[in-house]
């Protein structure tokens, strides 16, 4: 009869623990807040630029590790005729952003995401007249 209880005892404090741990696991097993970003380049006056060249990384967050699993940080891609170019799901936080695109100034900068959708605008300038210290 003891032995009975002792190991109903066992069972009841098993399931007690294996509850526990699944209440603390199941956040970390969840992952970070993820983003997706849509990144719309355009000249000055609001024409969009195609094939400019745009690069997103991210920086710094919520935390990106997931067991095993590594989640993509950095992606190098092209702009839509539109102007266009869509981010999969990227973790919230920090992201630096680089757009360089013909005949345009080079544009970086880091923005801080922290929503399910966004989107950013990238208005880009024209290239400055060169200069040079030995003309007068």
């Amino acid at each position: 009869m003891r032995r009975i209880l002792r190991l109903r005892d066992y069972h009841v404090n098993m399931r007690r623990i294996l509850i526990c741990l699944a209440l603390v696991l199941i956040p970390v097993l969840a992952g970070p807040p993820m983003t997706t970003l849509t990144i719309e380049v355009t000249t000055q006056d609001g024409k969009p630029i195609d094939r400019a060249g745009v690069i997103v990384r991210f920086v710094k967050g919520h935390s990106v590790v997931k067991l095993g699993k590594s989640i993509r940080k950095e992606w190098e891609m092209r702009t839509s005729q539109e102007g266009r170019v869509t981010i999969p799901p990227i973790p919230q936080g920090s992201i630096l952003i680089q757009v360089i695109a013909k005949n345009y100034q080079t544009f970086g900068d880091t923005f801080d995401v922290d929503e399910p959708q966004k989107t950013i605008t990238i208005k880009l300038n024209p290239p400055q007249a060169q200069y040079s210290a030995h003309e007068k």
